[in-house]
């Protein structure tokens, strides 16, 4: 947690997230708000910073990674209070009867509790010894996390992309909308982090954390709404689909926004 001690990056990261991105992604939902599906899905996706790969794309644009890694703890306890009520507002209090908690609180404790508790571990393990098996076993567990997440999330999308592909005309113009929320995003993020006067790495970390969605958490929610609701899983998928395409995109183009100095 020393990351997040003394700097204004994790302030910066929840007011960019959960204030000034969701009037940004429920004003991009009305352009489905004829379909009750797509806009749940929609707003699940969107409404919900990332916590998990958003690491490795920021680590792989030269932003600030361990800040990053340090936020995910507040950015899941945000969202996992403040998503209600956006689902509320947005989609009608009859929404709020069939999400279930539980998918939520399972991926608290496991992508978040579970990966610190195991990252102290090794630190300690480290400190006590600098050259011995904790710091091998640290710069391995570093090494494996790109493939690892690669493989993860070709994984998750690959287990629902035959109904995407089912439903292609129907997602299709889900697409516009998602790219309209990376540009928006990537906006939000220059803007936030520069007012805040943040250094290069922090605010190349910021724009990551604004663009990049938490669809490996809120996909089981979608997968658990009923039958009516049945699109929201592929417009999660969807989503995932364009944002891959948009990070590699920005992991070289951030770098370009925001130049070392």
């Amino acid at each position: 947690m020393r990351a997040l001690t003394g700097t204004r990056f994790p302030v910066v990261v929840l007011v960019a997230n959960a204030v000034v991105v969701p009037p940004v992604a429920i004003g991009l939902s009305r352009w489905v708000a004829d379909d009750r599906g797509l806009l749940v899905g929609v707003l699940l996706v969107l409404l919900t910073p990332c916590i998990d790969y958003v690491v490795v794309f920021t680590g792989l644009a030269g932003g600030a990674r361990a800040q990053m890694l340090a936020a995910t703890p507040l950015l899941m306890v945000a969202q996992m209070l403040l998503l209600p009520g956006y689902l509320w507002l947005a989609a009608g209090p009859e929404v709020l009867a069939v999400v279930e908690a539980g998918p939520f609180l399972h991926a608290f404790l496991v992508l978040v509790l579970a990966p610190l508790a195991a990252a102290a571990l090794v630190q300690g393990l480290r400190r006590r010894r600098p050259t011995g098996r904790a710091a091998r076993v640290e710069g391995a567990v570093a090494g494996a996390m790109v493939p690892l997440m690669a493989a993860t999330l070709a994984a998750v999308v690959g287990s629902q992309i035959a109904a995407v592909g089912a439903q292609a005309l129907t997602l299709v113009r889900l697409v516009p909308l998602y790219l309209a929320f990376v540009v928006a995003a990537v906006v939000i993020g220059l803007l936030t982090a520069r007012v805040a006067r943040l250094d290069v790495p922090a605010t190349r970390a910021v724009v990551f954390s604004v663009t990049t969605r938490n669809s490996l958490v809120v996909l089981p929610l979608a997968l658990a709404l009923p039958g009516a609701l049945a699109l929201a899983p592929l417009a999660v998928v969807t989503q995932t689909l364009v944002e891959l395409v948009a990070l590699v995109v920005l992991v070289r183009l951030v770098p370009v926004l925001v130049p070392a100095r």
